[in-house]
């Protein structure tokens, strides 16, 4: 439970705290418990709505943009320059542990509304009508907020790879001068 919190909510410290908040209202409301009912659906249940709460109850901020994430199009509707472009179905790629930790970075820097939609549709596995009913929304609200998330998810995951990509290089091209730099503290010595 609490890593679903922690999925919805980025922070380990308001994850535990939208935990125990939901522990709380799950001991002040289990006598509305229905037993013909499984007791893990019951709490997971209220650990979501106390995950989506949280944010609720900071102050409200703007909601960020998302269109620089997004892909563009030219006048024939092709794929616009230097943009990316979708590379078939990512379930068939094996994740290595580096690419879930990058991923888990990206889908941490998505605006709120588009990554409570994500976790809970993608990594949750939550029909479209329940996430709508939990956060309040139409279900097209919910598949229009999940098709963006997972645009602008793609293009942070391809930037970051890009960024990846010439770390190499630079420690590369870094790694003589450190080396004379070191043969001669040696040579030094």
């Amino acid at each position: 439970m609490l890593a679903a919190a922690r999925r919805i909510l980025g922070s380990e410290d308001d994850a535990r705290d939208a935990l125990q908040e939901a522990f709380v209202s799950a001991y002040r409301g289990i006598a509305g418990f229905d037993a013909a009912a499984r007791l893990s659906t019951w709490l997971h249940r209220i650990v979501v709505n106390a995950a989506l709460m949280k944010p609720r109850s900071r102050r409200r901020r703007p909601e960020e943009s998302i269109d620089d994430l997004l892909p563009r199009f030219d006048e024939n509707g092709d794929w616009a320059s230097g943009m990316a472009r979708p590379h078939g179905p990512t379930e068939g790629y094996v994740i290595s542990r580096q690419t879930r930790e990058m991923v888990r970075r990206c889908i941490a820097r998505l605006p709120d509304a588009y990554r409570v939609v994500l976790v809970l549709r993608d990594i949750e596995d939550r029909d479209t009508s329940e996430v709508a009913e939990q956060l309040g929304v139409s279900s097209n609200a919910v598949k229009i907020r999940l098709h963006r998330a997972r645009q602008a998810l793609r293009t942070l995951l391809e930037q970051e790879r890009a960024a990846d990509a010439s770390a190499p290089r630079a420690a590369s091209a870094a790694a003589p001068a450190s080396r004379r730099v070191l043969q001669r503290e040696t040579a030094a010595a």
